[in-house]
């Protein structure tokens, strides 16, 4: 049931259902705008108030014609031949109203009209036809707006009965579809669309009706409307949606309301008009796509309205975006996430195979000396000794020196070896080297006898 299992805060065809209560002494605030009030009353109230208004002046005006006929006695005195009344031939307040209705409807029969001889007369003539006139542009102008209103234009302007959630470009998406039954174009039509959800903040406050923003196209400007044909709104769920966390399985237990607003300017009158639905959770289907409705004819497009509600079930996981993301993460080889003693074991033995893959390619030297077979398991031994670490390619020849460093280990002899091999191109005779060379190679026997002992039978080792 959506929000909380009472009533939606928008029905489908727009009405917003809510009621202000309680307003006190706010009431007033009505009256400061009074034509605004009148615009938004029922039709009904409406008719209403214009009648009763024209009704109540009516009577008001023709008793002021009769007070001035009566107090200067024309009643008495209508029928004396020489005797100028106020008004001719009002005998009454009936000939008084009629007077009255033949002046503002300037009908003019001619046959009761006001004299010279009554200043009186002129003055309330004066004031009649000020009031008159504001009478008829305060309803009349009321009557017009409430008429030429857009609302009905908000009629013909369709919204699919459900919303559907499925995959579109790899990305799962929440659409719904909109349409225009009319051929006069909406201009600048803009869509909106509100999340409306109970919350509790982390202060615990509660929000019974959170309006959160779903993007439907605002920064590509795909909520700009080109709205000739049925267009499906789309509303992409990502790391940014409210929906980032919803799956098949938590819509379920979810309740939530989604508000769709559509604004335009009718191209008839160029008023704004703004059409409005909604759909709660029921209303969502995942896992279905709607029906195209337009097909290609003998030289126009056809739009077939009998399939816009329709929808049909498609393959869509029934995980959130933020669950898809996290399997994507476990099973993504160039990600580490953090790993057991055992996994460690596993990465450097695979490290280890590795690089028996590399000395295939190696020269025939450099192999010899990387296969030995005790090599790979030092580094074994040392990778299982230190399992809070997890090692990566750049470290293994850090490691493979502290290897070589320690003493007793058989590495030494792979680094002599390594040496030795090295130093085979530097074996050639002094005496093919150029004269300056030569005496550099002399000046660096002399400095032999500067360097420890360790060094000096290492050069030995190495020139003989």
């Amino acid at each position: 049931m959506p929000l909380g299992g009472i009533l939606r805060f928008v029905d489908k065809n727009g009405r917003c259902n809510v009621q202000h209560g309680n307003l006190g002494s706010e009431t007033s605030r009505y009256l400061s705008d009074l034509f605004t009030t009148l615009v938004d009353l029922k039709w009904r109230w409406n008719l209403f108030i214009f009648i009763l208004t024209y009704t109540v002046a009516w009577l008001f005006m023709a008793s002021m014609w009769w007070v001035i006929a009566y107090t200067r006695g024309d009643l008495n005195k209508a029928h004396v031949g020489n005797y100028t009344p106020c008004v001719a031939n009002v005998y009454n307040f009936p000939s008084a109203f009629l007077f009255f209705i033949e002046t503002e409807a300037t009908i003019g029969y001619g046959y009761r009209y006001i004299t010279d001889k009554c200043p009186e007369g002129i003055i309330l003539f004066l004031f009649q036809s000020i009031l008159g006139s504001i009478v008829d542009a305060f309803l009349i102008g009321c009557m017009f707006i409430k008429m030429s209103q857009p609302k009905k234009r908000a009629e013909t302007l369709m919204f699919s009965e459900h919303a559907v959630i499925s995959m579109r470009d790899g990305k799962l998406t929440l659409m719904f579809r909109v349409g225009n039954l009319r051929n006069s174009h909406m201009v600048s039509a803009q869509i909106r669309c509100k999340l409306l959800k109970s919350r509790q903040t982390p202060e615990g406050e509660f929000l019974p009706l959170d309006q959160l923003e779903l993007d439907v196209g605002f920064s590509t400007g795909a909520d700009q409307l080109f709205l000739v044909s049925p267009l499906t709104i789309c509303h992409v769920i990502d790391a940014k949606s409210p929906f980032y966390d919803l799956s098949q399985r938590s819509m379920q237990s979810e309740q939530f309301e989604i508000v769709v607003i559509l604004e335009g300017i009718v191209e008839t009158t160029g008023m704004t008009c703004q059409a409005r639905t909604s759909y709660t959770e029921d209303e969502v289907l995942w896992g279905h796509r709607f029906f195209p409705v337009i097909s290609l004819e003998e030289g126009f497009f056809k739009v077939d309205y009998s399939q816009f509600h329709a929808t049909f079930e498609v393959p869509t996981p029934p995980y959130s975006v933020k669950e898809q993301e996290e399997m994507l993460l476990m099973s993504s080889p160039l990600i580490a996430p953090a790993i057991t003693n055992s996994k460690e074991r596993h990465n450097s033995v695979e490290c280890l195979d590795g690089l028996d893959d590399m000395t295939t390619k190696l020269p025939s030297k450099l192999q010899k000396i990387t296969g030995r077979e005790d090599f790979p398991k030092k580094l074994l031994r040392m990778s299982s000794t230190t399992s809070e670490k997890a090692y990566s390619l750049g470290d293994l020849p850090m490691k493979l020196q502290r290897i070589s460093s320690v003493p007793g280990n058989s590495e030494e002899k792979l680094v002599s070896k390594t040496t030795k091999m090295l130093s085979d191109p530097m074996s050639q005779s002094v005496a093919d080297l150029p004269p300056k060379l030569q005496k550099m190679a002399g000046g660096a026997a002399r400095m032999e006898g500067n360097l420890p002992a360790k060094l000096r039978k290492m050069n030995s080792d190495r020139f003989t």
